[in-house]
């Protein structure tokens, strides 16, 4: 008898943020294709995710469907975003560990970490770039997926954040 190994991945909670965000990315993917020079970000969580920036809710509904359609039809690359935050964050981490790596058995003296300087800043910049394939890595393994199995759009709610225009995407499945 063969078991399937599941993970914390596996969990419905996370699960459906994952196949959320990979939508999010799918959807803003082809909304900056569209919508040349406009500034779009996004957000996803168990229920669904928030596209931030000044897009119609006709142009978002068409985006949505679209991206819907091409994941299901197995384009799962557009869930994978080269602006998601888990980069940022894994290149934050990457440069922050580089830096502090550098540090190590600098003298007490603040002299003493500024001759360090050179080093810090020659290991954050070989980490940044070691981080950027990482960080796509991790998106495509861990944060987001791009099977979206049943996953349906139920909802969307134009709001606005901090007076900037924003949409709720709201999701089930």
């Amino acid at each position: 008898m063969q078991t399937t190994r599941r993970t914390i991945l596996d969990t419905p909670v996370i699960a459906r943020i994952r196949r959320n965000h990979g939508l999010e990315h799918a959807t803003l993917t082809i909304l900056a294709r569209t919508h040349k020079g406009i500034p779009l970000a996004g957000h996803s969580n168990p229920n669904g995710f928030w596209v931030i920036g000044d897009v119609s809710t006709e142009a978002l509904a068409d985006a949505v469907v679209e991206a819907q359609r091409r994941l299901r039809a197995g384009e799962r690359n557009l869930a994978v975003h080269p602006n998601c935050g888990t980069n940022f964050v894994t290149s934050g981490v990457f440069a922050g560990i580089a830096g502090a790596a550098a540090m190590l058995g600098a003298g007490p003296r603040t002299r003493d970490k500024l001759e360090r300087l050179p080093l810090a800043t020659l290991l954050a910049t070989l980490a940044l770039i070691v981080a950027r394939p990482v960080g796509l890595l991790v998106q495509e393994r861990i944060t987001t997926t791009g099977d979206i199995g049943d996953l349906q759009v139920v909802e969307i709610q134009r709001a606005t954040r901090g007076g900037i225009p924003a949409h709720r995407v709201i999701t089930q499945g």
